[in-house]
């Protein structure tokens, strides 16, 4: 029966006009726009920035492009990186801040800390299972494994850098500085001469993360929060004693600032060029307990010389796209030299995630995220997988290139 016709009951009754169905009010539109503008009728890849958003839950769909659209080519020579037929996935979710991730080649995991629950997380490449690897964990950050395959872990609650024996026992590498307690290791990595580099910002005085200053300290001048809440018997919260810095543990032990905040505000994530020549180090924003601006969000790059010395401090990276600034956290880099840096971009959705740089400092590539990450690692048998940590998530993406060295 067409629009506006009549009709008859099994009794004969007249009724009013019919009213459209919904095929065909659908099928009307979908005809109104294909003839104003073909191209609105194709159908738009989904990606963090559509409406509905992609669906990232492991047990969604998967996704049927041959590029991933949400892995973004910005210079064409980022295409040689780019496994077409390899989409993001989000293997995990469930943290509440997820941070550090870091690949056992021997044991084929991931670990990974989830900061503000206290502990570290695992997942095991054969079957993708996930579990707690280590609670508590002293709100641990940044983790790496040593050219040793032992892992290394930045505590907060223990403003303390850890090493993990493969005998099972565990050596404080540092925990001090001049006599002075450390604030709140971040991030760690080694350089190929055996020596540890970590940085040492604030963000381990936030209620949420870690361990508040005692009251009248830096991070708690008002004496209102109350630290031992939630801590075991025994722990005893301390006061920050030293600005923010970047430190090198010697293979003799011996501690040395390499670094300091005026040279990078908020020095977080750390990683060596593939020659261990280059030294990139983000500088983020202003922490708890900070008198000074902060920083702005950027990477800089230092040349690397006999026992650790830096020089040729320059600024690699702004990150800053499309007029957006991509806040850098973690970073790492290929065997090629290029620099993967996690993005926060807060609200901005489609910039979240991770931004590429050639070692030249131009961005060549991005991964759009739905939510801020925080850390990424190279890892799996191949170490070609991108493992993101991101918010409350663990993703993964595999690419045509190797990270350098064990991180």
């Amino acid at each position: 029966m067409r629009n506006g016709e009549t009709g008859r009951s099994g009794g004969g009754a007249h009724r009013g006009p019919v009213p459209p169905s919904r095929r065909s009010v659908l099928a009307g539109l979908g005809a109104v726009l294909a003839s104003a503008d073909p191209a609105s009728a194709e159908p738009a890849p989904p990606s963090t920035v559509t409406n509905p958003p992609r669906d990232f839950r492991p047990g969604a769909a998967p996704t049927t492009y041959f590029t991933d659209p949400d892995v973004l080519a910005v210079d064409p020579a980022f295409e040689a990186y780019i496994v077409p037929n390899s989409a993001i996935r989000r293997l995990w979710t469930g943290a509440l801040w997820a941070e550090g991730p870091a690949w056992n080649a021997v044991g084929r995991y991931l670990v990974w800390s989830d900061i503000p629950n206290n502990r570290q997380m695992r997942w095991l490449e054969e079957d993708g299972h996930v579990s707690a690897f280590r609670a508590p964990s002293n709100n641990s950050n940044g983790n790496s494994f040593d050219r040793q395959g032992r892992q290394l872990s930045c505590e907060h609650t223990g403003r303390r850098v850890v090493r993990y024996e493969l005998d099972g026992s565990a050596t404080v590498l540092a925990d001090s500085f001049a006599g002075k307690p450390l604030t709140s290791p971040n991030d760690v990595v080694q350089h190929v001469d055996g020596s540890y580099w970590f940085t040492d910002p604030p963000y381990g005085g936030l209620l949420y993360e870690g361990l508040p200053d005692e009251p009248g300290g830096p991070s708690n001048p008002q004496g209102h929060l109350n630290p031992r809440l939630g801590q075991p018997a025994g722990v005893a919260p301390g006061r920050r004693a030293l600005p923010n810095a970047v430190y090198r543990i010697d293979p003799s032990g011996r501690v040395d600032r390499v670094l300091t905040d005026d040279a990078v505000p908020d020095p977080n994530g750390l990683c060596f060029s593939p020659d261990h020549r280059t030294l990139y180090v983000c500088s983020t924003g202003k922490g708890p307990g900070d008198t000074g601006p902060g920083g702005k969000g950027e990477i800089y790059a230092f040349d690397v010389g006999d026992g650790g010395r830096l020089s040729g401090q320059r600024l690699f990276a702004d990150c800053v796209v499309d007029g957006v600034k991509c806040g850098p956290d973690g970073v790492r880099t290929d065997v090629d030299g290029n620099v993967w840096a996690s993005s926060n971009a807060g609200r901005t959705v489609g910039y979240n995630g991770v931004t590429i740089w050639n070692p030249a400092g131009r961005l060549i590539g991005r991964i759009r995220l739905p939510e801020v990450c925080g850390n990424l690692t190279f890892g799996g048998p191949k170490r070609n997988r991108l493992f993101m940590t991101a918010s409350q998530s663990l993703y993964a993406l595999t690419v045509n290139t190797q990270g350098a060295g064990p991180a």
